[in-house]
């Protein structure tokens, strides 16, 4: 499997589109790279550029445009709300799919010895990738930015990871690169109805894990309390893995709180925007909405969508459009400029398009009908599972609004979160069934024209042929699995839609007995026969058990008819 990682640049340009899209094309150079994001901020004269790809491409792009910054951008001239001390400001590298933060930390170091080497540009390594204690954090590295990056060079202590450790004139153009590996970081910002800097960032302090510092009486105008040493003592805000400040942003005649979410399993997004809300109520002051600035896990939307139904008391198991709707409208992410989710969600801009389950119902069926082999009966299969596990979740969501039930709300919504979870798994097996009958046909469509390409050809078809045996027998686990739900809400779900139910299970006993058919055709064609003969009789079992389960379903619908 590939592996997946993010870089996530941040030069100090927000103003001059021409040198944003050069810098950011440097993305799209090298084969195998995908530009997802050119988020650009003009007030704090930053753009945030992402992309993603396989590491070694990753590194070469992003050498290229650290490089194409440092022509086009000269820091003697920049000026910005934001803290930068280069052309690229920062550059951090995320572990995305099948690598681990270890081996992006050793990348990060492979791009920063080659952008001091050959950029001559001062590097400093933060976060993961920092090589001693006190620059794993950006703050400290970036402290006095760009205009005591002079004296900063100067200090021993400070002497860069790679590069030049003097301020010449290149240096004095290009400024300082901090690169990292890090875990996902989401930039977010949350916008007040005030213009004071001041109170923006009181209740930063109170949100952020850095806090403030202890005074006297806890007045702003105390005495600022001090250790043995000497030092101001501080005292935490709410969360951990939390940095944040206020300013005022000219552009939209507001005051914001600018956060940077760290780790969003400490704290989640949602839990940040909601404390953020009551500590500005404290103050007199109203939330309005927030921005994400670049892209985000679906993560992050979906498990604020379901934090905010929750606090509703209504169901979760949703189409997860519905959850992200749901998100967006609560944290007021619309409230400055449209939010995209296609456009800000990276699973999103990373997905591969299903083409099947991506048709209306007509052109599904025409294209069933077509004299294409494909889609044949184990996507069907599929699919009837699909829309029998869609009647089981509808029955669980309208137990969990059904009026005088609302103490029930959670044990339903419960059910409904189960329910999607195998509708997901059934509709991307309506695509993959295609994909497994593509297989075979591929392999057989390897050159036999001598005894190695023979003897290739013919592995590669024996393993097309197992997976297109696995993967209707995935069909039958799911759809038979799925059937519990169908099952409890026949029993205990809205009494009004016990039908529905029942209709759910008599397409999951479809959808079992199906892809059993179509495990059994293609065990024709397999010469593993002691897997020939596990699977086989693992199908049949799970056929008498579905049967079974299905009539049991039947009886208990029929029972609450009363016709």
């Amino acid at each position: 499997m590939k592996q997946i990682i993010e870089c996530v640049p941040n030069i100090s340009e927000g103003i001059d589109l021409d040198k944003i899209k050069i810098i950011a094309a440097q993305a799209e150079e090298l084969e195998g790279v995908k530009l997802l994001n050119v988020d650009i901020g003009k007030t704090t004269n930053r753009t945030v550029i992402t992309f993603v790809g396989e590491p070694q491409s990753v590194i070469d792009a992003a050498f290229l445009l650290i490089k194409k910054a440092q022509e086009l951008i000269d820091m003697r001239n920049h000026s910005g709300e934001h803290p930068r001390m280069g052309a690229t400001d920062v550059c951090p590298l995320v572990p995305i799919s099948n690598i681990t933060m270890e081996e992006c930390v050793e990348w990060a170091h492979i791009l920063g010895q080659r952008v001091g080497s050959e950029l001559n540009i001062p590097v400093y390594h933060y976060e993961a990738a920092a090589k001693e204690e006190k620059r794993k954090n950006l703050a400290n590295c970036r402290k006095g930015e760009y205009e005591g990056l002079s004296k900063k060079l100067e200090d021993k202590e400070w002497k860069p990871d790679y590069g030049p450790s003097y301020f010449n004139n290149s240096v004095e153009r290009s400024g300082a690169t901090a690169i990292s590996a890090r875990d996902f970081l989401v930039a977010y910002n949350i916008n007040l109805n005030t213009t004071s800097t001041r109170r923006a960032n009181a209740i930063a302090f109170d949100i952020r894990e850095a806090g403030r510092i202890k005074r006297e009486g806890g007045n702003i105008t105390g005495k600022i309390i001090t250790d043995h040493n000497g030092n101001p003592l501080k005292e935490a805000g709410f969360f951990k893995a939390v940095k944040g400040i206020g300013w005022y942003i000219k552009e939209y005649g507001v005051a914001q709180i600018s956060y940077n979410l760290t780790n969003i399993n400490i704290s989640p997004l949602h839990e940040v925007f909601d404390k953020t809300c009551e500590r500005s109520i404290a103050r007199g002051i109203r939330v309005t909405g927030s921005e994400l600035v670049g892209l985000v896990p679906k993560k992050v939307l979906i498990d604020a969508g379901k934090y905010f139904l929750r606090k509703q008391e209504r169901s979760v198991g949703i189409d997860e459009s519905e959850i992200i709707k749901i998100a967006i409208k609560t944290l007021g992410l619309d409230e400055l400029a449209p939010f995209d989710p296609q456009k800000r969600v990276i699973e999103y801009m990373l997905e591969n398009k299903k083409p099947l389950v991506n048709m209306t119902l007509t052109d599904f069926a025409n294209e069933t009908a077509s004299e294409s082999p494909a889609p044949g009966g184990g996507s069907i299969a599929a699919y009837c599972g699909a829309m029998g596990i869609s009647l089981g979740t509808m029955v669980a969501n309208l137990s969990a609004h059904k009026r005088g039930w609302d103490e029930r709300w959670e044990e339903f919504s419960v059910w409904a979160e189960k329910g999607m979870m195998y509708q997901e798994t059934l509709l991307n097996l309506v695509d993959e069934d295609t994909n497994a009958f593509n297989k075979i046909m591929d392999a057989f469509r390897l050159p036999k024209d001598n005894t190695s390409n023979k003897a290739i050809r013919q592995e590669a078809i024996q393993a097309a042929t197992k997976y297109a045996i696995l993967t209707p027998f995935k069909v039958m686990e799911t759809a038979y699995k799925s059937m519990e739900i169908m099952k409890a809400m026949a029993k205990f779900g809205n009494p009004n839609s016990v039908t529905d139910a029942g209709v759910g299970a008599l397409c999951a006993r479809t959808s079992v007995i199906g892809a059993f058919l179509n495990v059994k055709i293609n065990c024709r064609d397999s010469e593993d026969k002691v897997f020939v003969s596990d699977i086989l009789q693992k199908g049949q079992q799970l056929v008498v058990e579905d049967c079974a389960l299905e009539n049991e379903i039947i009886e208990i619908t029929n029972s609450k008819i009363n016709v």
